[in-house]
């Protein structure tokens, strides 16, 4: 029998990401149509994403990367979508590498709630490369398996998950930690794909307030695995 074709979705979150947001949506619809939620912005991000031919929503005021993705899974399941793809407006998520999530999207029997893309530590800065080793370290103590990248906001998420992630009430960071924790948590089906390792422009992370979050968000997920 023919699996049914599924419609995916670039979903961007993106703040005051006008020096590259237009690239950005240029090179993911040459995949996928895109969606922009601009978060509080305070710069012409919107008008711009809009311009390089983005759907563009507003969200005001600013309220985190979870809240934004929240939105846009809410309007992506409204549009009828099966799947989105998320990536960052900064530059830092090749579009190219869409189809790579594509492809894991159709290799599997029945179609996976969460795709992450794996970075190469090696190749990250050495501050970042010690937080993320540490970081996934932690998580993988945390829900009792090696997890090959548990920070990645380059995704693809499936109408199951994005249908439970609107009932979170993270808004930050740990919106993305709780997807993770969820599907492991229920036995969902999870896979992980190789994509490049890209640090340039000036990052957006408080370290610590970024440190508490992630603390909060891996305890988070021991008691819920220890839960049962």
């Amino acid at each position: 029998m023919t699996r049914p074709t599924l419609r995916v979705v670039a979903l961007v979150p993106a703040h005051d990401e006008r020096p590259r947001i237009g690239a950005v949506v240029e090179a993911a619809a040459r995949h996928l149509p895109v969606l922009v939620v601009d978060d509080g912005s305070t710069d012409d991000t919107a008008a711009r994403a809009q311009a390089a031919g983005a759907r563009v929503i507003r969200q005001r005021p600013n309220r985190g990367k979870g809240a934004a993705l929240r939105t846009g899974f809410a309007d992506a399941l409204e549009q009828g979508f099966d799947a989105v793809v998320t990536l960052d407006g900064d530059g830092q998520h090749d579009p190219a590498e869409i189809p790579r999530f594509l492809a894991a999207l159709g290799a599997m029997d029945e179609p996976p709630d969460l795709v992450i893309g794996c970075r190469d530590f090696r190749r990250m800065p050495p501050v970042r490369r010690l937080a993320n080793v540490l970081g996934r370290r932690a998580f993988s103590w945390a829900v009792g398996r090696d997890i090959p990248d548990n920070q990645s906001g380059y995704r693809l998420v499936g109408r199951r998950l994005m249908v439970e992630m609107l009932t979170s009430d993270e808004s930050g960071f740990e919106y993305e930690v709780e997807m993770l924790t969820t599907c492991l948590h229920r036995g969902w089906r999870l896979a992980w794909v190789p994509i490049r390792t890209i640090y340039g422009g000036p990052s957006h992370i408080r370290p610590t307030h970024h440190l508490r979050q992630f603390i909060r968000a891996t305890l988070i997920a021991r008691r819920a695995m220890r839960a049962g």
